[in-house]
């Protein structure tokens, strides 16, 4: 193990099945990687949501009412959303600060568009609402900074 290595606190796991080792992960890191995959599913769940909602689809309760709009307005939030998200699940893996940032943004907007979705999808948009906040603890509380140089 480098001096690098001992300087950021990694530690050498026992030798993989190749031979290899490999280093143990950050504390906190696995909210990060959990935070990355609810966003690009968050995403993933918004853009099928939205299209099924500007398409006007049955899945959603009919002669639904909304604080906001209408629910083909709602469609298009939940598309450009969920592409948003696609591409900060990836900056969040990448340990990206401002990707970081983003996806906790991301996540405050998708809950918040989720509660107006309530009266549509009740169930579907309390499971969400419930995942976005776990991803922001994830993405606050875990993800470190990157070191002062």
């Amino acid at each position: 193990m480098s001096d690098v290595d001992d300087a950021q606190g990694a530690q050498e796991a026992p030798p993989a099945a190749g031979g290899a080792s490999l280093p143990y992960d950050e504390p906190g890191s696995g909210w990060v990687t959990f935070a990355g995959v609810m966003i690009a599913i968050a995403g993933v769940v918004n853009l099928v949501y939205g299209v099924a909602a500007i398409d006007r689809s049955s899945f959603f309760v009919e002669d639904a009412k909304f604080i906001v709009s209408d629910l083909r307005t709602w469609g298009w939030v939940l598309v450009a959303l969920g592409l948003i998200q696609l591409v900060v699940s990836l900056g969040v893996w990448a340990r990206n600060q401002l990707a970081r940032w983003v996806g906790v943004a991301g996540a405050g907007l998708n809950a918040i568009a989720a509660l107006m979705l309530l009266d549509a999808h009740p169930w579907g948009a309390f499971a969400i609402f419930v995942l976005d906040l776990l991803v922001i603890y994830g993405l606050i509380a875990h993800a470190q900074r990157e070191p002062a140089l």
